[in-house]
């Protein structure tokens, strides 16, 4: 099934967790790696976020570049029931930036959204929504060829799970938020250490305090 290229942004403590177990995340990583990310976002077609994160965050996904890039990206958000804050930020700026959100199917919080000004698309399957279903939805109908993921866990893991991140982007921060932290991925139900996905290292650079690190998938 033909897709973009998807790539996977994780900014995370030296353990993997992207928030304390109450939810705090601004900032783990520091001002020149945030930097960073707002350049991928603006080198990728959309941006794609989890309803989670959506919920929690309420980001603009914007690219806030210097300057600010020529076109913004779209933004995208997976969600089975819809169920997107329709005064969240990721309605602002629709003229500048569309926002897409993937789901299972119709319904009331799909109309709310649509009349608010999102742009619906509908993956039908049981379960979650299928995201090999929704990157083939993206690259078909809104002609996305390349996507950014910037989580949360859940999305991270069915991410890789699916085995479709040809990339992954990771910042790391010099702290240690311990077992109580959110995880940068969900659980991925490994049966053994042969079946865990592997990628390769091609790059490390230090960003003042923290340190990024590009992988490529190992096919």
């Amino acid at each position: 099934m033909k897709r973009p290229q998807v790539t996977l942004k994780l900014a995370t403590s030296l353990d993997g967790r992207i928030a304390t177990g109450a939810g705090e995340s601004r900032w783990i990583t520091g001002e020149a790696a945030r930097a960073e990310v707002q350049k991928l976002r603006a080198a990728h077609d959309a941006v794609m976020i989890g309803a989670g994160t959506a919920r929690a965050d309420d980001p603009s996904l914007l690219a806030r570049t210097e300057p600010l890039p020529e076109r913004q990206p779209k933004r995208v958000v997976l969600s089975k029931n819809f169920d997107v804050p329709t005064g969240g930020r990721l309605f602002d700026n629709l003229e500048e930036s569309s926002l897409i959100i993937l789901g299972a199917g119709p319904g009331a919080a799909s109309a709310r959204a649509a009349k608010a000004g999102a742009q619906i698309g509908h993956i039908i399957n049981e379960g979650p929504v299928d995201v090999s279903l929704a990157f083939h939805s993206l690259l078909t109908e809104w002609q996305v060829q390349s996507v950014l993921c910037e989580g949360g866990g859940q999305l991270a893991a069915s991410l890789i799970v699916a085995d479709v991140v040809d990339r992954l982007e990771w910042f790391r921060a010099p702290m240690v938020l311990g077992d109580g932290g959110r995880p940068a991925v969900a659980a991925l139900a490994l049966s053994s250490l042969a079946a865990a996905p592997r990628f390769r290292r091609v790059a490390l650079r230090e960003l003042g305090p923290d340190i990024w690190e590009s992988y490529e998938r190992v096919s």
